[in-house]
């Protein structure tokens, strides 16, 4: 069979991350390419799951099915967010075993390493502290995630690997005035500002923590890349029970720096005020990313150029709505 037409199943292929690992199987020629959305298939229901892979056989998974927010909705649904992430990756990794998924790729998430991390946080960081209270149940459901893929790996022989993306942004990212991430948040912020000509407007914190951001296109050729790399290649850059791999910028600002880059992007003109009595989160999240620049993955776009994007996809959305 030729290798680009081999069957993939991409889980969350509506969500930001997995319509770009799409976009990018797909330019690279791959055919064969399976999807459902939550309405086809509750990825959290297992007999679903089960029915599912029993009958379409996937060779190849990519774990991108989450449910994912900001501060805020961390916050308000601890519940959700642990209960629906637990049985989404519980799923898709048993079944992938049970129908003898050849490879598969979970996505975590840099909330997995310790709140107080050294900085660049690496890979070994993981379980050696506290995490962030924000996001804590968030956080031990990707860090289940990551051990389910190598408890797999130990006691089938799976070839099951895990990737940690530091924050993404880009087309497909989610805009809710509420529960989105802080970028995205800030680019709808900026915007109506803009549009409303608002003397100001406010950032919550008080903007001095340190934050990574990587374009989402970037992050899918990573996954891409990881997930094509040779086995013996993959086992040699990581360890059997610290399997997982960052993917980042390798550069952080604070949110303060973010915020102006945004205003300019924008075009909004009035001042930035921040509100210090709401949560700052965690201090600083850089990823150290040299195991995966040692595979052969760089990041592409600039910051700037990946907010300007994000921007038009935004403006795009809007118009639609």
């Amino acid at each position: 069979m030729n290798e680009f037409q081999k069957r993939i199943f991409v889980a969350g292929h509506r969500g930001m991350v997995g319509s770009a690992i799409v976009r990018c199987l797909t330019e690279k020629g791959y055919t064969q390419i399976l999807s459902r959305s939550h309405s086809e298939l509750d990825l959290t229901d297992q007999a679903q799951v089960r029915a599912f892979f029993a009958e379409e056989r996937p060779q190849e998974v990519y774990v991108a099915a989450a449910k994912v927010g900001g501060i805020h909705a961390n916050n308000s649904y601890p519940a959700e967010f642990i209960y629906s992430n637990l049985m989404v990756e519980a799923n898709l990794i048993h079944e992938s075993w049970r129908t003898g998924v050849s490879k598969l790729l979970f996505l975590g998430s840099s909330c997995i390493y310790p709140r107080l991390a050294p900085q660049p946080m690496a890979e070994d960081a993981l379980l050696t502290g506290k995490l962030e209270p924000t996001n804590e149940p968030y956080a031990v459901a990707k860090i289940a995630g990551i051990k389910l893929c190598e408890s797999y790996n130990r006691q089938y022989g799976c070839d099951y690997r895990s990737v940690m993306p530091t924050n993404l942004y880009g087309p497909g990212d989610n805009y809710h005035p509420e529960n989105s991430h802080v970028l995205p948040a800030m680019i709808r912020r900026f915007h109506e500002a803009k549009l409303n000509d608002a003397p100001s407007v406010v950032i919550w914190g008080t903007g001095s923590p340190k934050r990574e951001f990587l374009y989402v296109d970037d992050m899918a050729r990573a996954c891409v890349h990881v997930m094509d790399l040779p086995r013996d290649t993959y086992a040699a850059h990581t360890e059997v029970m610290a399997s997982h791999i960052n993917v980042g910028s390798g550069e952080d600002q604070s949110i303060a720096e973010l915020a102006q880059t945004v205003s300019d992007v924008v075009g909004y003109r009035g001042a930035i005020q921040f509100d210090t009595s709401k949560p700052d989160g965690a201090p600083r999240k850089l990823l150290d990313i040299s195991c995966i620049r040692e595979l052969g993955w760089k990041p592409r776009v600039s910051l700037r150029a990946g907010i300007a994007l994000a921007y038009e996809d935004f403006c795009s959305e809007e118009l639609v709505a």
